[in-house]
Order: structure tokens, then sequence, then C-alpha cells
């Protein structure tokens, strides 16, 4: 029973994680594709460049031209996150909050399965559920190559693990508020909004002086806005989002074992 519940919440979802999976290919694909038209493009930095702000907004940094920029603000910097965070904070919202509200909890915790092997497994599963995703993007990126974009394969995969991170992050921090509140709703939104200000923080941070020094209060600095494709994913970077990741595991535990189960 080391491994039940992580395979049974990964059986439940594995249609739409072959859909996400699937999905973000077809959409790194046509990234990918289009990069030659738009490499000589002088007029996209131009651009840029004179709207700084709206630019940092969608996480545009660096030359738009350039293999890596092209990537941060069409893949990296926005959308992969905001997938790997819909598959991570749903999951962490609905895999207690979530199986309480419809009653499946109580037959879970009623197994002769200890309350912290419980929730050990469905982090387990958490740290699983965005792989599929970031692995097929990954994928992808490198054959990029036959279109002109070369990317350094060690930097590819640190922000592939940066992004995962973020997502356990994340989806921890909702498995965290679901087994404080017993709410699926209160987990789904108070985690989206933190997550949103930590978005803001880190796009905003390298234009507006006074939000600069929160950035590294964001995870998503430590994950992806901190030119982690041009020069990888620092050691410290990744020690952080583990760190907050495993106390929001146990401060889960915690709370967990004092949750009135329906």
């Amino acid at each position: 029973m080391l491994t039940e519940l992580v395979r049974l919440d990964l059986r439940l979802r594995r249609r739409s994680l072959i859909g996400y999976a699937l999905g973000m290919a077809v959409y790194t694909f046509v990234i990918i594709a289009l990069y030659p038209a738009f490499k000589d493009d002088a007029g996209l930095n131009e651009f840029t460049e004179g709207n700084s702000t709206m630019a940092a907004l969608f996480g545009i940094s660096g030359s738009l031209t350039s293999s890596s920029g092209w990537l941060n603000a069409n893949l990296y910097a926005n959308f992969l996150p905001l997938v790997i965070l819909l598959l991570g904070i749903g999951y962490g919202a609905s895999c207690l909050a979530g199986q309480d509200e419809d009653g499946t909890l109580g037959v879970i915790a009623a197994m002769p399965i200890s309350r912290r092997r419980i929730v050990g497994q469905k982090f387990g599963a958490l740290c699983l559920i965005g792989i599929p995703v970031a692995l097929s993007t990954a994928v992808l990126v490198t054959l990029g190559r036959g279109f002109e974009l070369t990317v350094d394969l060690g930097h590819l995969a640190g922000i592939t693990l940066g992004v995962l991170l973020l997502g356990v992050g994340f989806g921890a921090l909702a498995m965290l508020v679901g087994a404080l509140t017993g709410s699926r709703g209160l987990a789904l939104g108070i985690s989206s909004a933190v997550a949103a200000a930590s978005y803001l923080i880190s796009s905003l941070a390298p234009v507006v002086d006074w939000i600069s020094p929160a950035r590294y209060a964001s995870l998503f600095y430590y994950a992806v806005a901190d030119s982690q494709l041009e020069n990888g994913l620092r050691v410290s970077s990744a020690a952080v989002l583990i760190a907050v990741a495993l106390a929001l595991f146990a401060a889960t535990v915690y709370a967990f074992d004092r949750l009135d189960v329906h």
C-alpha cells in the first residue's frame, strides 16, 4: 500500500494529462516553427524596448529575436508555467479538500493507512502530475534546432525542473489550505491568488524599482524569471523551491492530522 493512492490519483487523471501534454506539444511546435519568420525582425525588439512595462507583464525580457528570448516570451515565462500551475493547484485543491467534500476521503481515511502516509502519497502524485506536460514541451524544444532555435540542453533541463518545482510549490500550498479549511474553493482561490501575485512581482521587478527587492519572495523568480534559459537553474534557486515545497508538505501533514474528515 506504499503507492496505491499515487497510482489511483494519476490513473483518474490520465486522460486530462495526456490531453494537456499533447496540447502543449502542438503549441510548442507552432512556436518553434514560427521562429524563423521572426528571428530577423528588429521591430519586435524595438516594440518591447518602447513598451517595457507592458512587455514585463507578459514575462518578456531581453531580445525577442534570440532563441532564449523567443522561448521565454512565448513559452517558459508565461504559458507553460500557467498550464503546470493549473495541474498542480487543481490537484492540490482536490486531493484532500475536494475528496473530503465529495465523501471519498472518509473512505480512504478508514483504510489501514496512516494519515501521514495519505498526505505523503498525495504529495508524491503532485510531484509527478506535471511531468508529462513539461517533458513533452522540452522534447519539442530540442527539435527546434531544425528551425534555427538553439538552446543549451543543460539550461533547458534546468528550467524544465524549475517549472515542475513551481507547480509542486503552489500545489502544496493548495493542499495545505485544503487541509486547514476542508474547502476546495478556498484552496483554489487562495493558492491561485498567491500564484498571480508571485507572477506579477517577478515580472514587474525588472522595470519597477520599488518592486525589485520583493522578487526574492516570488517562486516565479527562482523557477523561470532569473534568466534560467540563458544561464541555467541555479542550485540555490532549486534549493529554495524544494525547501518551500517540503515546508508546505510538512505543514499539510500537521494540518491533515487535525482535519475532521467527513
